[in-house]
């Protein structure tokens, strides 16, 4: 059954009270629980760190909002201290690097398959290539300090081909700013979904600066820093989606609903009881949120929420494998690239991409460097079929 926004009202915010020891439970397994529970850990904790970026940005910019937003801030960094603690000590920083990548093509692939704007599927398709090809490049550096197959942590939901080459995806910062929704037309999923997926990039931006300085293999650090830096053109990609002309009260009421939107996505799909716990829990945390500034939407805008938010969730993010899906898109459409707002073939780059790209890189490809001579070979009745697939990728991209 949906769940309907305006009558769910969820927990009221005098009741949304933690301790220490709440907010640092027992983790998830590396080993033993599904790939996708991390998958859904890593994209919540990325949800809650936008909801609070977001948050302090408003603040600074908005006299009025200061304390409403302080009040709900500090119940979502406990949401997210709790969501970021559930992730095993016994998982190394690359390793949660192949579930950030993991992360980010299942989740595009969801959102670019239910996106009603032709416009911006095409955009989210686009960016899955390229976390694609990460995944490729990190696995590759996995396999060169460990000597591990990464589907020790992809459980083989994913298939690890090149996509399109990260050293081709530099493009000048003109190249990745798209053309926004129209909030008073889009439908609501569209709103939701660029939320979504800026959140993901945002926080995987993020993991990559931090975690990239503190490897000693310099091909490592390198890796890390080309491709923090096309998460960086990412989330100016996802972000340019949103329409700027929103007010920030539209945009925070905007943001309460995704959190809800996610968290009713997780709880549709858990399959550890331990986690779906937690996210029937801050479903109903964050109803309490959304129906606050709701109130706030209409005592300081004089605006109804039904003219912004649908009565009732949208479907879920479906968090199952897409490798057909994936696979069709890398087929026939790996060889795009981006000139201005639009999605071009490589042969209609702008002169500014290209003369961006060959300064990057007259020192070398990092990317290039990590994956020399890897070829991972899937020991599963999928091994022929997927390296058909790689090969033809590779093909394009030459």
């Amino acid at each position: 059954m949906a769940l309907d926004l305006f009558k769910e009202k969820g927990v009221p915010l005098d009741r949304q009270v933690f301790t220490w020891k709440d907010l640092t439970r027992r983790t998830f397994s590396k080993m033993d629980d599904d790939a996708f529970t991390r998958v859904r850990v890593i994209l919540m904790n990325g949800v809650e760190s936008e909801s609070v970026r977001f948050s302090h940005s408003c603040a600074r910019m908005n006299r009025q909002l200061r304390e409403p937003l302080a009040i709900i801030r500090r119940v979502e960094h406990f949401q997210q201290t709790l969501i970021n603690w559930m992730n095993p000590p016994n998982q190394n920083p690359l390793e949660t690097t192949l579930g950030f990548e993991q992360t980010a093509i299942e989740v595009t692939a969801s959102v670019a398959q239910h996106e009603p704007d032709p416009y911006l599927a095409q955009a989210y398709r686009f960016g899955m290539l390229e976390d694609f090809d990460h995944l490729y490049r990190y696995s590759a550096l996995y396999d060169r300090l460990t000597g591990r197959d990464p589907n020790y942590i992809t459980q083989s939901y994913t298939d690890i081909i090149p996509g399109r080459h990260t050293a081709i995806e530099h493009r000048h910062p003109l190249d990745d700013v798209r053309r926004s929704y129209e909030a008073r037309t889009a439908e609501p999923i569209t709103k939701l979904n660029a939320l979504t997926i800026v959140s993901a990039e945002n926080q995987v931006h993020t993991y990559y600066m931090n975690i990239g300085p503190t490897f000693t293999d310099p091909v490592a650090r390198q890796l890390y820093a080309e491709i923090a830096a096309i998460e960086e053109q990412h989330v100016t990609q996802y972000e340019s989606l949103c329409d700027p002309d929103e007010s920030w009260l539209e945009k925070w009421l905007l943001h309460e609903a995704n959190e809800v939107y996610n968290y009713y996505s997780c709880l549709h799909y858990e399959s550890n009881p331990r986690i779906k716990e937690v996210w029937q829990r801050f479903l109903d945390y964050e109803l309490g949120h959304l129906h606050y500034v709701m109130q706030l939407f209409q005592q300081l805008e004089g605006r109804d929420p039904a003219e912004v938010l649908p009565q009732e969730l949208p479907e879920p993010v479906a968090f199952t494998s897409h490798r057909e899906f994936v696979r069709k898109v890398l087929n026939d459409e790996v060889g795009l690239s981006a000139k201005g707002t639009e999605f071009v073939s490589r042969a209609e780059e702008s002169e500014r991409t290209l003369r961006y790209r060959q300064q990057l890189n007259s020192e070398g490809s990092p990317s290039s460097i990590a994956s020399a001579g890897y070829r991972w070979r899937p020991g599963t009745e999928l091994a022929e079929e997927a390296e058909r697939v790689g090969t033809l990728a590779e093909g394009r991209i030459q």
